[in-house]
């Protein structure tokens, strides 16, 4: 994403948030869990209406400095990462950012997701059950061919 890209988002955001600040009711949820829904459902609107030959999903930031064996090895691992979440749907992506790379409760990523907290931590333990399976059988793939 383009830092100008970014920075209207911002601001469409926060436009947003307080065009419906009378909206936000504490009972339903917190804050955070409001103010994130809207930024995300913003992100997907610009994405959906832009229609680039790139999927937002298959964007990568993989810049870096470091020497080209690391970069090479990141990027490997990267493509595998994005095998993986490419064969989850969008909603699964969303459970596992916010709870491992985000760090949100699952009451908070329930509270984005407008789902029931219980179904949440189901359907979480589930992508991490299935994920934990996935890698088991690459690694198990890796020792029968490097023997």
């Amino acid at each position: 994403m383009h830092k100008e890209t970014a920075e209207d988002l911002v601001s469409d955001i926060f436009i947003k948030a307080l065009d419906k600040i009378n909206s936000f009711d504490a009972q339903k949820g917190s804050f955070n869990s409001w103010i994130y829904r809207i930024a995300r459902n913003t992100v997907i609107d610009h994405y959906r209406t832009q229609k680039k030959d790139k999927n937002i999903d298959d964007v990568w930031d993989l810049s870096s400095n470091e020497d080209i064996a690391v970069d090479v090895d990141v990027r490997a691992q990267m493509e595998k990462v994005q095998e993986h979440f490419s064969k989850l749907k969008a909603e699964q992506r969303d459970i596992v950012v916010m709870r491992l790379w985000q760090g949100m409760s699952h009451k908070e990523i329930a509270d984005v997701l407008e789902k029931n907290e219980s179904a949440v931590k189901v359907a979480y333990s589930r992508l991490i059950s299935q994920m934990r399976k996935e890698v088991l059988l690459l690694i198990l793939t890796w020792i029968v061919i490097n023997i």
